[in-house]
């Protein structure tokens, strides 16, 4: 951490405004005491009028999933709306490695503490305190939970819930169910969600995919869907809303997201004046399967769950990277997260074993086929191998291949119908690719917008991860906000509800639903000559060369422009066949793509603003003298949460001072 000397110039990219705080969370009390306190104190709302109330929940993964199943079961009554055929497909169902909680089962001295501890430091010290302890605090709730509904979690040979370690941690505090530990929860919650479907509490709404708010009196009342199979545009309205939608990874195109995952939800919200929280602040992680060439549509991941058993290593000289990886010797091999974090070998969080793969590759030394690129220091176009091997090879023989089948076989199976290669018998080939996104709507203690009315849970909003998330963390944020913390602190805002019902002529529900029928009807009379796909794709590449991994002042201005320029033959030559009234997944692409358009700026934008390293954010320009993020506490200690102004105006910067009291401020270190 040193001294900023400089304040730096905004040159038009954005302009500063006033700064915010949440007000929410209790004053004067330890961290340890806040939610509690709150909880005691928040309005509730008389069971018999919760009948009278609507709360429109878009979104049926773990947060969205479990907020309606929760609510439902509360007595409000929940209208539930996904783009997927079934709740059940929601990208929750990806996850695979695990979900943390502060049980100490496996009496390694862990704590509630230590997990709040752990997440803050894993985020480089760029969390709200207040969130994340009570993220922590309630991830041992999370388990009884799921256990109760039946989740098939692994358990010791005596029958006891098992654990395992994941990134940027000591103990073992990881809840798993092999590999596929998102799919097994996302079924749990799905068995709370139809149980009120079935009780008559929640209404779900399938293959509907959200284009709006409405905003009346400047709460948040309602939102605009299309009906994916028949093209209707239909307004729905209640007393909130809350957007439990995901993250904006595939702003990135290739990325671990299911494809169809999107921001236009999140993104719509920000346009009426939701702030944008962080947007910069995005995952890269580091066990993926390598990109090989440039036809593919998305990437897969490979469960940081690996790196338990698994050991990384490169050749130590770049002449023995075509070879055999099983010809090369031990003593030619170098193990380089072992070798430079010996505290945490293989286990240093997602940001630092990613930033080294790609230091190592950049060296020469990067294994697989060459892929092509452009070397931003000459210009020029390379071929570069970018993948690193993890190895079983030790922990076979170590345990047997029977005990290393019975952790991970779906996941070596999954590994070899991609790839064709045998992990069991030949090291897995691994790269970055990016896989979550911290960043997301700005959101209070209560989880609440900055339009009153609006919510955001899970992976849409910001709150609870910094600059960097640790593994095995996505899943305790979906189901603690989903079951625990926005149940709690809905209600004090719903104690003045149910407000007038909004009728289908107000000028609020009108308006809203114009914009989107107007914007479908702009994309579909553009009918230009490029593809939807081949923009998304433009913006992928600009985006992961100049604000993914390493990030410089030069290379975010010349992203910006680039991203201006794609953005307005966008808008002039775009072709969007089919029409409205149908099944159009090109006109579905083609709304997304736009929102990306805006959100690829925004976080170029996000990059440049902030003068410093942290976590997942690497400027080039600010790191130590042995390679590592080097943070700027003394300017940029804050949530940068930004306001739209308007098409084509700069946005609008406000800072959330962040305040540590139960944690002393450290440059991060992992060795």
């Amino acid at each position: 951490m040193t001294q900023t000397q400089t304040a730096p110039a905004t040159d038009g990219y954005w302009r500063v405004g006033d700064e915010i705080a949440d007000t929410k969370a209790p004053k004067g009390v330890p961290v340890q005491e806040k939610w509690s306190e709150h909880k005691a104190h928040v309005r509730l709302v008389n069971p018999a009028n919760r009948r009278k109330m609507t709360i429109i929940v878009v979104g049926t993964g773990l947060a969205g999933g479990a907020a309606a199943a929760t609510l439902g079961e509360a007595g409000y009554n929940v209208q539930n709306f996904c783009y997927q055929d079934s709740p059940r497909r929601a990208h929750s169902i990806a996850a695979q490695g695990g979900i943390n909680a502060a049980k100490n089962y496996k009496n390694d001295n862990d704590s509630t503490f230590r997990l709040f501890y752990d997440t803050v430091k894993g985020g480089d010290y760029r969390a709200r305190e207040t969130n994340v302890y009570r993220l922590a605090e309630v991830s041992a709730n999370i388990i009884d939970q799921c256990v109760a509904q039946g989740v098939p979690f692994a358990r010791e040979y005596g029958g006891l819930l098992d654990n395992r370690s994941f990134g940027g941690v000591q103990v073992q505090r990881t809840f798993y169910a092999r590999g596929q530990t998102g799919q097994q929860l996302l079924i749990g919650a799905y068995q709370s969600l139809e149980r009120q479907v079935a009780a008559g509490t929640v209404t779900m709404h399938t293959r509907h995919e959200m284009l709006e708010v409405i905003i009346k009196d400047g709460k948040a009342r309602g939102i605009v869907t299309r009906n994916m199979v028949t093209g209707a545009i239909e307004a729905w309205t209640g007393d909130a809303v809350v957007l439990a939608t995901g993250g904006y990874g595939n702003v990135f195109f290739l990325s671990t997201n299911a494809m169809g995952c999107n921001n236009t939800a999140a993104w719509r919200a920000h346009r009426k004046g939701a702030y944008f929280g962080n947007p910069c602040y995005t995952q890269i992680h580091p066990t993926c399967i390598p990109v090989h060439g440039t036809s593919q549509s998305k990437l897969t991941l490979m469960s940081e769950s690996l790196r338990n058993d698994g050991r990384i290593w490169v050749p130590k000289r770049a002449e023995d990277c075509p070879k055999d990886p099983r010809q090369i010797p031990e003593e030619d091999r170098d193990y380089y997260l072992e070798r430079i974090y010996p505290a945490f070998g293989n286990l240093v969080p997602r940001d630092i074993a990613s930033r080294q793969a790609k230091n190592v590759c950049d060296e020469g030394r990067g294994v697989g086929p060459k892929i092509e690129e452009v070397d931003h220091h000459t210009g020029q176009v390379v071929q570069r191998a970018r993948g690193v091997y993890l190895d079983f090879a030790e922990a076979i023989g170590r345990l047997g291949k029977n005990a290393v089948e019975a952790k991970y076989g779906n996941l070596f199976d999954m590994y070899a119908q991609i790839t064709g290669e045998n992990p069991y018998e030949t090291p897995m080939r691994i790269y970055p690719a990016v896989h979550y996104t911290m960043g997301g709507i700005w959101v209070d203690y209560d989880l609440m917008t900055t339009i009153p009315g609006l919510y955001a849970a899970g992976e849409a909003n910001f709150s609870d991860h910094g600059a960097n998330r640790l593994g095995a963390s996505a899943l305790m944020q979906g189901l603690a906000d989903g079951y625990w913390v926005l149940p709690n602190t809905i209600n004090d805002y719903l104690a003045d509800a149910p407000f007038p019902k909004l009728a289908a002529d107000d000028p609020s529900v009108v308006e809203a639903l114009d914009s989107v029928k107007a914007r479908i009807d702009r994309l579909l009379s553009i009918d230009g000559t490029r593809t939807v796909d081949s923009f998304h794709k433009a913006l992928g590449v600009l985006m992961w060369e100049y604000c993914g991994m390493e990030r410089t002042e030069e290379g975010l201005k010349y992203a910006i422009g680039e991203i201006r320029k794609l953005r307005d033959e966008f808008w002039s030559n775009v072709k969007v066949t089919g029409v409205n009234e149908d099944f159009n997944q090109t006109l579905e692409r083609a709304g997304r793509v736009a929102d990306f358009l805006e959100l690829g700026e925004l976080m170029c934008v996000d990059a440049l603003h902030r003068r410093e390293s942290c976590g997942g954010h690497f400027r080039a320009e600010s790191q130590t003298e042995d390679g590592e993020a080097l943070r700027h506490d003394d300017e940029f200690l804050y949530v940068a949460a930004w306001e739209f102004a308007g098409t084509g105006q700069p946005p609008v910067l406000h800072r959330e001072r962040l305040v540590y009291e139960a944690i002393e401020l450290k440059q991060r270190s992992y060795k």
